[in-house]
């Protein structure tokens, strides 16, 4: 009777959210303009996951997508408490041979620890944008192998410029995920994109599991969108959009 209710459940819950797609309502959605306004967790285990796939050294008003991350994210770990733990995975950074292989270019560059900001920064630059987007293998990989050491809360703030485009929607990976974890948390920074079915993919990812989706087409919104997401307190409040 149990296992009954749970797939009306699941089946309720599907349809709710593709309805929300759809509409573009009952999101966390949050412009580039919206804040918090919270504290930092620093209880709270993070992981950046980056997208380097060659899509990223397309321009935003001149300077490449990938540029832009990379001195963003600067800005960012400057601003995170020294105590915080926090990772750094990137995928797309190499081509591959095969198709399998170029699928499977995602790796935890920088462990989850504390006071290793500067490492990441340096890491980050030893990286180019080249491959593919392999979204969903990446999170499969964050979420069995980089937190398996850690309980508690643990959020991955993903940063793509488009869809998946080797594996399974990662909609449908946050569908299953939430079916036997509750410790996880993805808000996903939609950067530069334009492509309906990308973005629906990267919201459906964050609203499945009770995270923030974030659209950004600029530096300053990008900038924005990680403070938001960190609970980085700015000067200046603007509208949450629901």
């Amino acid at each position: 009777m149990n296992k009954v209710f749970f797939i009306i459940f699941l089946l309720l819950f599907i349809i709710t959210l593709k309805q929300s797609i759809a509409s573009g309502e009952n999101y966390h959605v949050y412009d580039s303009q919206s804040y918090s306004q919270g504290e930092f967790n620093t209880d709270e285990r993070i992981l950046f996951i980056v997208d380097f796939s060659n899509s990223m050294v397309e321009k935003i008003n001149g300077e490449k997508k990938i540029d832009i991350a990379i001195s963003t994210l600067e800005k960012i770990l400057r601003q995170i408490p020294k105590d915080a733990y926090v990772g750094f995975r990137a995928y797309g950074y190499r081509g591959g041979w095969t198709y399998i292989d170029s699928c499977r270019a995602s790796s935890l560059i920088t462990p989850i620890s504390q006071n290793n900001a500067n490492i990441i920064q340096g890491e980050m630059y030893k990286l180019s944008a080249k491959g593919a987007t392999p979204i969903t293998y990446s999170l499969k990989q964050a979420v069995n192998k980089d937190f398996k050491d850690f309980s508690g809360r643990k959020r991955i703030i993903l940063l793509s410029d488009g869809g998946e485009n080797c594996d399974e929607s990662p909609c449908t990976y946050a569908l299953e995920l939430i079916k036997s974890r509750s410790d996880f948390r993805i808000d996903a920074i939609a950067l530069d994109v334009n492509d309906t079915e990308a973005v629906n993919q990267l919201k459906c990812a964050a609203l499945a599991t009770g995270g923030k989706f974030y659209s950004a087409n600029t530096a300053a919104e990008l900038l924005d969108s990680f403070q938001d997401s960190l609970n980085i307190k700015k000067d200046v409040q603007g509208m949450i959009l629901h």
